[in-house]
């Protein structure tokens, strides 16, 4: 039974880098996309986001002599963490996984694009004031709760539903269809960051399992 219409389903990130063998590769990131497709299959409005980045992009360790991967720079918007390259516009690694088939999708959105400043939100861009256009879209369709799945848990998932709940959706997290990067202490900050914020966290098997009942 599909959810009611003010409801939509975030499918954050799930791209070729971010699973394994890609480039920024997250432990069993592609082990969650038959349980997205099933999930998706209930919810009558699916939003993509689609990490988008150019090249020497900010991001990029590369862009920075002399920075290794998962350092953290000051950007002029604050602290930025440094990444390998990693969905590149027009590359094979910035693409959706193959297997992820969600063909009902209504809208995905490209964040990343500047070159200057990095987006793990789907709302708002690092600097947390440049807004994506996502939260009007939603507004317009009525949208109010939002469910969150994808990659990377405790970064542009986190984000995403973080600033979700500040702009007014209620989110919830389903964690079994999410991965973390899990850097030192990632997990749990992004933990208790959702308990502060009222974002909430349940599960994707048992949402299906009960809509099955």
């Amino acid at each position: 039974m599909p959810h009611t219409d003010t409801e939509a389903l975030l499918v954050i990130d799930l791209q070729v880098d971010f699973c394994p063998g890609g480039s920024l590769a997250i432990q069993e990131g592609d082990a969650i996309v038959p349980l997205v497709n099933r999930l998706a299959a209930t919810f009558e409005h699916v939003v993509l986001t689609q990490d988008w980045h150019p090249a020497h992009h900010i991001s990029f360790a590369s862009t920075h002599p002399g920075q290794v991967p998962y350092q953290t720079i000051q950007a002029p918007y604050g602290p930025q963490s440094l990444w390998p390259d990693h969905c590149q516009q027009h590359t094979p690694g910035a693409a959706f996984h193959p297997g992820l088939d969600i063909p009902h999708t209504e809208l995905i959105l490209r964040k990343g694009f500047r070159q200057n400043i990095d987006s793990y939100s789907a709302f708002l861009e690092n600097d947390h004031t440049t807004p994506t256009g996502l939260a009007g879209y939603l507004r317009e369709r009525g949208i109010t709760r939002l469910y969150l799945v994808g990659l990377a848990y405790d970064f542009c998932v986190r984000f995403s539903a973080l600033d979700g709940a500040a702009l007014g959706f209620e989110c919830i997290v389903l964690e079994d269809a999410c991965r973390p990067v899990a850097l030192p202490g990632t997990v749990d900050s992004t933990n208790q960051a959702f308990a502060e914020a009222g974002v909430r966290r349940a599960s994707a098997v048992e949402r299906l399992t009960s809509k099955a009942s």
